[in-house]
C-alpha cells in the first residue's frame, strides 16, 4: 500500500432501528433482569445442576416403598423446588422494542354492521286516476305523518298512524285537475294547486278552505314549496312567486329566469336559498335577501349543465350549501352542486331518466327515482356514489317520491296506478332524536279570505 494512502470502508449504511435503540439507556430498555444472590441457595443449586441429572441419565430401580420415603425426606428438607435463581421483586413489565410512532400497524376500527335493505316494499295500496305526468308534483309527506295524494281531481290524505284514508276536497273539472300538493311546515295546511293557476290552502283537521291564491300565474301550478310563512310557486308560464300567505296582497317577490314550466322548486334549510328546475334544462339559485318587490329578481347562478328537464332537486342535510339535482330522459345524471360558488362539484350518469331525489337523514346516502328501462329506486352512497341497492316494483317511471318525518320511510305514486312504502333508510341510529322545534302558525292572522 502506498505512503499516505487510506482504507476506505464499504459506504456506511443508514441506522436500523435496533441500532438507535441500543444507544438507550438501561432505564429505558429494561430487557434484562438481575437475580438477587442473598436470597438464592447455592449448595441446593450446585445439588440441582450437577447431582440431580445423574438420576435422570441413569435411573435406577427402586421398590415403591423406598420411592415414597425419598418423596417425603424431598418435602421434609426443601428439596423439591424447581426453581434456581432467586427474584427478591417481580420483574417489571418490559417497555416496547420499538417506539409507536414507529408502529406501522394500526388498530383496525370495529367495522359497523352493514345495514340490512328489504328489496322489496313493506306496503302497497291502489292510487287509481293518478296522472303520469313527469312535470307535477303530486306526493307530499307531511310533519303530522299525514301523507297527501293527488289523484285525479282529487286529494286524499293517509294517516300513517292509523292507516285511515280521508278524501280532502274534490276540484271541479273546469278548474282541475291538481297539478301539485304540498304540506306547509305546521303539519296542518296543506297548498293545493290546479290546473287553472290558482292555488288553494286547506286546512286538513277541518277540511276548509282558509284562502285561494289568485294571481300568481297565467297557466298550471306544478310545483311549490314553503320558506315559513311564504309559500313559493312555480307554472308553466315559467314564472316563480313568493306569497306571504299572512297578508292580502299575497305577492311578495317574483323570479324570473325560466322560459318554459317550472317543475322543481326547493328551499334550503337555512330558508336563504331557492333551487328551482324547469322544462328548458336550466337550473337557477335564487337568492332570498337580494329578493324585489317592484321588479323581478335576479338569479344568483345560472347552471345550464343538464341536457333535459330539471325537475328532481335535494339540499344535503348535513352541508347547507350542497344541492343535489337530477336531468330528465335526455339528461340521466346527478349532479352535485356548491351553491355558494355556482361550481358542479360531480356529475354522475345514471343510465335513465331522474324523477326525484332524497337524502338520508341519518347516513350520508342518496335516493333516486328513475324511469325506463328498470323505473328503479336507487340507493348511493356519498360521496363515492357506489350503488348500495337497487329496488324495483313498479312497472311506469317512479315519478313521486316524498319521506316520512321520521326520515326512515320512502313512499313512491307512479303511473302504474300504485302507491307503495319502501323501508329504504333504516332506523335512526339515535333512539332519541332532539325534539322537534315549533313550527309558528303560518296562517295566524287570516280568517278564511277567498
Amino acid at each position: 500500500m502506498d505512503a499516505g494512502s487510506v482504507t476506505c470502508s464499504p459506504a456506511t449504511k443508514p441506522q436500523s432501528r435496533d441500532q438507535i435503540l441500543q444507544r438507550k439507556s438501561s432505564r429505558e430498555n429494561l430487557d434484562r433482569f438481575i437475580p438477587n444472590r442473598s436470597a438464592m441457595d447455592f449448595d441446593y443449586a450446585h445439588y440441582m445442576l450437577t447431582q440431580s441429572r445423574k438420576g435422570k441419565e441413569n435411573p435406577i430401580a427402586s421398590s415403591p416403598a423406598k420411592e415414597a420415603y425419598r418423596k417425603q425426606l424431598a418435602d421434609s428438607l426443601n428439596m423439591n423446588r424447581t426453581r434456581i435463581l432467586a427474584f427478591r421483586n417481580k420483574p417489571p413489565t418490559p417497555k416496547d422494542a420499538v417506539p409507536s410512532e414507529w408502529s406501522s400497524v394500526q388498530q383496525a376500527k370495529p367495522v359497523k354492521a352493514r345495514r340490512y335493505i328489504p328489496q322489496t316494499s313493506e306496503r302497497t295500496l291502489d292510487a287509481p286516476d293518478i296522472q303520469d305526468d313527469y312535470y307535477l308534483n303530486l306526493l307530499d309527506w307531511g310533519s303530522s305523518n299525514i301523507l297527501a295524494i293527488a289523484l285525479g281531481n282529487t286529494v286524499y290524505l293517509w294517516d300513517a298512524a292509523d292507516g285511515n284514508t280521508s278524501e280532502l276536497v274534490t276540484i271541479d273539472d273546469d278548474v282541475g285537475p291538481v297539478t301539485s300538493v304540498k304540506w306547509a311546515p305546521d303539519g296542518r295546511h296543506i297548498s293545493v294547486g290546479l290546473n287553472n293557476s290558482e292555488v288553494q290552502l286547506w286546512d286538513s283537521t277541518s277540511n276548509k278552505l282558509s284562502r285561494t291564491l289568485r294571481g300568481c300565474h297565467q297557466s298550471r301550478v306544478g310545483s311549490m314549496d314553503w320558506n315559513n310563512h311564504i309559500l313559493t310557486t312555480g307554472g308553466m308560464d315559467g314564472r316563480i312567486v313568493n306569497n306571504d300567505v299572512r297578508i292580502r296582497a299575497h305577492i311578495v317577490e317574483t323570479y324570473s329566469g325560466h322560459h318554459q314550466e317550472v317543475c322543481g322548486l326547493k328551499w334550503s334549510a337555512s330558508g336563504q336559498q331557492l333551487a328551482s328546475g324547469g322544462n328548458d334544462n336550466l337550473l337557477h339559485i335564487w337568492d332570498r335577501s337580494v329578493a324585489s318587490v317592484n321588479s323581478h329578481t335576479q338569479w344568483l347562478h345560472r347552471l345550464e349543465d343538464h341536457t333535459a328537464a330539471v325537475k328532481a332537486l335535494a339540499w344535503c342535510p348535513f352541508q347547507g350549501n350542497l344541492l343535489a339535482s337530477g336531468g330528465g330522459g335526455g339528461d340521466k345524471t346527478i349532479k352535485f352542486w356548491n351553491t355558494h360558488t355556482g361550481a358542479c362539484l360531480n356529475s354522475v350518469d345514471t343510465g335513465s331518466q331522474v324523477c326525484a331525489l332524497l337524502w338520508n337523514q341519518n347516513e350520508r346516502e342518496l335516493l333516486s327515482s328513475h324511469g325506463f328501462t328498470q323505473n328503479q329506486l336507487t340507493l348511493w352512497k356519498y360521496p363515492s356514489m357506489v350503488k348500495m341497492a337497487e329496488l324495483t316494483g313498479h312497472t311506469s317511471r317512479v315519478l313521486f317520491m316524498a319521506q316520512s318525518p321520521d326520515g326512515c320511510t320512502v313512499a313512491t305514486a307512479v303511473g302504474d296506478e300504485t302507491l307503495r312504502f319502501w323501508n329504504v333508510f333504516g332506523s335512526p341510529e339515535v333512539a332519541a332524536k332532539a325534539t322537534r322545534k315549533a313550527v309558528p302558525e303560518p296562517f295566524a292572522n287570516v280568517n278564511r279570505i277567498r
